[in-house]
């Protein structure tokens, strides 16, 4: 998620970290197969998402653990 850029959409495909990061991340919706927004991504600093009308920031580090794709707009 680190690495995408802002504005687009991205579907969540995998999570690297422990039981209480994946269970900290679906208490956000953020589960494997959501599609966020990337609203916000600065180089070292959080990144903001919105997901399903809520925005969400994600630190760094979590945010570096998550793998996304893009995915087109209008799909």
């Amino acid at each position: 998620m680190r690495m995408a850029g802002e504005g687009e959409n991205v579907k969540i495909m995998s999570v690297r970290g422990g039981k209480g990061f994946h269970d900290r991340l679906s208490g956000m919706g953020l589960n494997v197969g959501a599609e966020v927004e990337i609203v916000k991504n600065q180089d070292n600093g959080p990144v903001l998402v919105a997901h399903k009308g809520t925005r969400l920031f994600l630190g760094g580090g979590m945010a570096e653990k998550i793998h996304v794709i893009v995915v087109p707009k209008g799909d």
